[in-house]
């Protein structure tokens, strides 16, 4: 999240999701069978207008204007539209500074990375959420503080903007559980990535090639003290590309400390086992997949493995369809996985089950 920046489809059309009028629904005792329904569609009609609404972009905001991410990706987005790295389909209008002043590094960089979009690419610095919301068709959730990811994103839940959660998506496995609820109850859809799933490292050659018997993933772990779960605030990123490369189910995780990095082992149910290498304070990212006696190893240079672009893509499409890229349930089992790694650490290394 801090430095060195971090991996914290087709290419979208040029659309634009307007405020859905007239949509604002009130619920009576006598249509109360109906709530989750209504709420539901009210985000597809919005979806639906947006992909009739002709070339103007969606209008996003975003929460939290404390991690590099911000003016990374409101760059592609807002940016020259000529330049390589720019993303069509969505322009970044609000933001919302939040900050947490605990976190070092939040504090230092909030207001600097505000400014910056202010300046360099006319987004408006709104107050508070509420105001953020009234403005936009979608929401960027960038706040680098896992524990307030569930209240953040309660309220653009509750206003049914679909919702981009980056990472962690929260601090604790029961606050990602929690937001999970709240949105299945909201019918607004939302889902949470690192880049490396997208990255060159998951889809290099061959990588996603079926019959994998095992996979090895290694990337920068280091921690933050206010994130109980540590391997979320940072080594959530080679976590999820070993689910990229492996899939979901893993039933069993084992986690051993070192000085300098962490081993996380996770036996999956149908007896392969997937390794995670932690490694402090920084580190390159990559994979060894196996497939029986055949070895591929996949270390790209620093720039590809960090490339945000593909993420962004797959954030403006999922605004424009409502359909996330990544299974909520996979991400919910991801946060499982750090869990158990979490308790396996404080058993001094015993295995411990995904609850």
């Amino acid at each position: 999240m801090a430095s060195p920046a971090a991996p914290e489809m087709l290419p979208p059309q040029n659309v634009r999701s307007p405020k859905p009028r007239g949509l604002h629904l009130t619920a009576s005792p006598a249509r109360s069978g109906y709530n989750a329904l209504v709420k539901t569609s009210v985000v597809l009609l919005a979806i639906v207008a947006a992909s009739h609404a002709g070339a103007a972009d969606l209008r996003v905001g975003i929460i939290g204007t404390d991690t590099s991410h911000v003016p990374a990706f409101t760059k592609m987005l807002n940016g020259d539209a000529a330049a390589k790295d720019h993303v069509s389909g969505a322009r970044v209008v609000a933001a919302y500074k939040g900050g947490s002043p605990d976190i070092e590094e939040s504090a230092s960089r909030v207001e600097q990375f505000a400014e910056e979009v202010r300046t360099k690419y006319g987004v408006e610095i709104v107050p508070d959420v509420a105001t953020l919301l009234s403005k936009v068709d979608a929401v960027l959730l960038m706040s680098i503080d896992g524990r307030k990811h569930l209240e953040q994103a309660r309220a653009a839940m509750a206003a049914h903007k679909p919702i981009f959660i980056d990472k962690p998506l929260a601090a604790t496995l029961e606050d990602a559980r929690e937001i999970a609820r709240l949105a299945k109850s909201a019918g607004t859809p939302w889902f949470s990535s690192s880049s490396l799933r997208f990255g060159a490292v998951a889809n290099g050659p061959g990588a996603k090639v079926a019959g994998a018997t095992g996979v090895s993933t290694w990337g920068p772990g280091p921690f933050e003290a206010h994130h109980y779960l540590e391997l979320a605030w940072y080594a959530i990123h080679p976590v999820e590309l070993l689910y990229t490369l492996m899939g979901p189910g893993c039933r069993e995780v084992t986690r051993v400390s070192g000085a300098n990095e962490d081993v996380i082992a996770g036996l999956w149910k149908d007896g392969r086992m997937g390794t995670v290498r932690a490694l402090r304070p920084y580190g390159d990212y990559g994979a060894v997949i196996t497939r029986g006696r055949e070895v591929t190893v996949f270390h790209p240079k620093a720039a590809e493995a960090a490339d945000y672009r593909p993420l962004v893509l797959e954030i403006v499409q999922f605004f424009q369809t409502g359909k996330p890229p990544v299974p909520n349930e996979e991400t919910l089992e991801i946060f499982a996985f750090l869990d158990a790694a979490q308790r396996s650490k404080e058993q001094g290394g015993k295995p411990m089950a995904l609850r």
